[in-house]
C-alpha cells in the first residue's frame, strides 16, 4: 500500500494543513485552510510526481508489464503485475497525499473500480459470526453486498445516514460503514461522533468518500479507519475510467485489503492509473468549481414551485447544512430534487440542452437522471440526481430553468 509523503516535495506556501472540521469557506473554491501547508491546487498539482529530472516528463507514462525481469530469488519491489506497478505506486502516493496531507503513516492502494474498493474493505475485514452497520440508504450496490455477507455468516444492521441513526447499531459491531453525504439523497452524519463511538464499542469504521472526495472532506482526520471511494467521479473527473481506492493509516489494515486485492484481481490498469494521476492536476479546480456552480443552482431551484425536497449540502437551509459546515471544506456536485411524477421528470431531462443523461456523476460535463429508473432506491418517481459540471454557471442555470419550463404540463 503506497504511502504518504515519499516522493514529492511539494513547496511551502498558503492553504490547507491537514486538520480540518473547522468549517471555511465550503463551496466557494479556493485553497481554505490553516497552518501554512501547500494549498490544494499546488497538492493536487504535485501530487505523487517524482522529482524533475532532465529530460524526463514530470508524470512518466504508464508501465504495461504482466511479469518483470526477476532472476534469482523472489525478492524485490516488482515481482508480478498483479502485485505492484509503478503507475500505480504513483497514483496511490498522490491520493495519499490528498486524503491526508503531511501524515506519511497512510497509504492507499487503487482497485479496477469503486465497488472494488467497497468490495475489499467489506469482504476482507470481517468474518463469519461478525456484524457490519450499512447506511440503509448507501449507494444501492453498496447495499447488494448485503446478501453476500449474510450468506457467508455475517450480520447486517441498515440505518440511515441522517441524524446519526447508525449509533443505535454500533454495540456488538465489528465493522460501521457510513457514507457522507449519502448518495443519492444527500444526508450527511457527524463522522467524528460515529466514529468515536463504533471505536468504544470494539468496531472499525469505515467512510465512503466518493460524494465529498478528499478535497472535501477527509474522514481519516475524523477518526475513520478506512476513507474509500470511486476514483471513477469526481477524482478522474472526466467520465473516461472505471477506479476505485482505500486509504488507511493502519498497516495491517492495509496488508489485509492488499491482498484481498491481489487474490481477487481487482487491479487497475495501468493507463486507468495514469489518466487519474494525470487529472489529479486540476482536481482543486474542477471541484471548487463545481461545488460554487451547485450552489448556485441550487438557489435558483429555491424559487421554482413545481421542485420539492431539494437538498445540496451548501445551501444554508438544508437540513444537513450545519453537520457539512463543520466537517466538509467543499460541499461537493450533486444537487437532487423531486418533480412532482415519473413523465414531469422524463420531459424535463428530455428537454435539456447541455446536460447529458448519465447515471455516474463528478464529471466535468453536468449529467442529471431521474435515479428512480434504476429501482433500489427509497426516491419517488420524479426523484432527480443532478451532477454539476464545470461549465459557466449562467449557462448551467438557464438550460435547467428552461428545461423545467419546457417540462411544464399544458394548462
Amino acid at each position: 500500500m503506497s504511502g504518504g509523503q515519499g516522493g514529492t516535495d511539494v513547496p511551502a506556501g498558503p492553504g490547507n494543513a491537514g486538520d480540518q472540521g473547522h468549517g471555511g469557506d465550503q463551496g466557494h473554491g479556493g485553497d481554505q485552510g490553516h497552518g501554512g501547508g501547500p494549498g490544494d491546487s499546488t497538492r493536487s498539482v504535485h501530487a505523487g510526481r517524482p522529482p524533475a529530472r532532465a529530460y524526463e516528463p514530470s508524470l512518466p507514462g504508464p508501465v504495461f508489464v504482466s511479469h518483470y525481469h526477476l532472476p534469482g530469488e523472489a525478492a524485490g519491489p516488482y515481482l508480478y503485475g498483479r502485485d505492484d506497478n509503478p503507475t500505480w505506486e504513483r497514483l496511490e502516493q498522490a491520493i495519499s497525499e490528498l486524503e491526508a496531507p503531511g501524515d506519511a503513516a497512510v497509504g492507499t492502494a487503487v482497485f479496477a473500480s469503486g465497488m472494488a474498493a467497497v468490495a475489499a474493505v467489506l469482504l476482507s475485514q470481517v468474518k463469519a459470526g461478525q456484524t457490519v452497520v450499512l447506511p440503509s440508504d448507501s449507494y444501492q450496490t453498496t447495499r447488494a453486498l448485503r446478501e453476500r455477507l449474510e450468506s457467508y455468516g455475517v450480520t447486517v444492521r441498515l440505518a440511515p445516514t441522517a441524524g446519526d441513526a447508525q449509533l443505535a447499531a454500533v454495540e456488538g459491531a465489528s465493522l460501521v460503514w457510513l457514507e457522507t453525504p449519502s448518495n443519492p439523497g444527500l444526508d450527511v452524519c457527524d463522522i467524528r461522533r460515529l466514529a468515536d463511538a463504533a471505536h468504544a464499542a470494539g468496531a472499525l469504521v469505515a467512510v465512503d468518500n466518493t460524494l465529498a472526495t478528499p478535497l472535501g472532506q477527509r474522514p481519516l482526520s475524523l477518526g475513520a479507519d478506512f476513507s474509500v471511494a470511486s476514483g471513477t467521479k469526481a477524482l478522474g473527473g472526466h467520465g473516461d475510467l472505471l477506479l476505485g481506492y482505500v486509504s488507511t493509516r493502519d498497516a495491517d489494515l492495509a496488508a489485509g485489503v492488499r491482498f484481498w486485492r491481489k487474490t481477487v484481481g481487482a487491479v487497475p490498469g495501468p493507463m486507468e492509473a495514469w489518466l487519474a494521476h494525470r487529472s489529479i492536476a486540476t482536481f482543486a479546480l474542477r471541484v471548487d468549481r463545481q461545488a460554487t456552480n451547485a450552489v448556485a443552482l441550487a438557489t435558483a431551484l429555491l424559487k421554482r414551485p413545481e421542485v420539492t425536497d431539494l437538498r445540496h449540502p451548501g445551501l444554508p437551509t438544508d437540513p444537513s447544512h450545519a453537520v457539512a459546515a463543520r466537517q466538509m471544506r467543499r460541499f461537493g456536485s450533486v444537487v437532487s430534487f423531486t418533480l412532482p411524477d415519473r413523465a414531469h421528470a422524463e420531459r424535463f431531462l428530455a428537454a435539456l440542452r447541455m446536460t447529458a443523461e448519465a447515471t455516474s456523476f463528478g464529471s466535468i460535463q453536468s449529467t442529471a437522471e431521474r435515479r428512480a429508473r434504476w429501482g433500489g432506491d427509497a426516491v419517488p418517481p420524479g426523484f432527480i440526481r443532478f451532477s454539476v459540471g464545470i461549465e459557466d454557471p449562467d449557462d448551467i442555470v438557464a438550460d435547467v430553468l428552461g428545461a423545467l419550463d419546457a417540462a411544464a404540463p399544458p394548462s
